[in-house]
């Protein structure tokens, strides 16, 4: 696939994609999976559950429908409390987010994380005024695989009249290739985040930084 001169709207990622959210994430699981009395995991096994659905984590770790259900509670609490802002923005992502939306291109973010807590995450970072439409899991978890949420962000971008004839899905996981390609977008990859090299298959291309990802999203700017 070409990419175009001019994408005509971005969908971004949060965890591993703008945000470096790993140490709040995997602190709270830590402390959910401790307070129940559960196995904790190795450190570096617990980034393989930053960025997909905390459900899909929690049954991943061999907890049945309602020990996942207390552990999504506890979860959310803790969550809220400390775990949100224990995360900082991966450097020249600012940037090149400010860029795309001050040359008029729309932009949404598409997260497992529940909508509120995104919402504020961005809003701490100085962010949210910047995207059109932010969404993300229902507090439910109805609304968590990334299929889900790409297609409901669609929606309401279509709601707001936004030009959804050429958009792009940026992320770090698998999920979001899956989720973006199961809705008929195509993916560019970010390798600084928590992704593998084997879940780039099916990007239309992977990029190692936010500058080089800008380059990719607005070509004109390297003229």
């Amino acid at each position: 696939m070409n990419t175009p001169v001019q994408w005509s709207c971005v969908l971004f990622d949060l965890d591993g994609t703008i945000a470096d959210s790993a140490a709040g994430i995997t602190s709270t699981l830590a402390h959910t999976l401790e307070t129940m009395g559960k196995p904790v995991p190795p450190p570096a096994e617990l980034l393989a559950f930053v960025g997909p659905p905390i459900m899909d984590g929690f049954a991943a770790l061999g907890l049945n429908q309602s020990e996942s259900q207390r552990a999504l509670r506890l979860y959310r609490a803790r969550y809220a409390e400390r775990g949100a802002f224990d995360s900082a923005m991966f450097p020249g992502i600012e940037e090149t987010v400010r860029t795309l939306h001050d040359t008029g291109v729309p932009i949404a973010l598409a997260t497992s994380k529940p909508e509120l807590q995104a919402t504020r995450m961005l809003e701490h970072y100085g962010l949210a005024d910047l995207f059109t439409f932010i969404g993300g899991a229902s507090e439910d978890e109805t609304r968590s695989e990334k299929a889900d949420v790409i297609a409901y962000v669609l929606d309401n971008l279509r709601a707001e009249r936004v030009d959804l004839s050429s958009p792009v899905m940026v992320g770090d996981r698998v999920h979001d290739v899956e989720g973006a390609l199961a809705n008929d977008l195509p993916v560019i990859f970010v390798q600084w985040g928590y992704g593998a090299e084997v879940e780039q298959a099916g990007s239309i291309a992977a990029v190692a930084s936010p500058s080089e990802l800008l380059m990719l999203l607005l070509p004109e700017l390297a003229a």
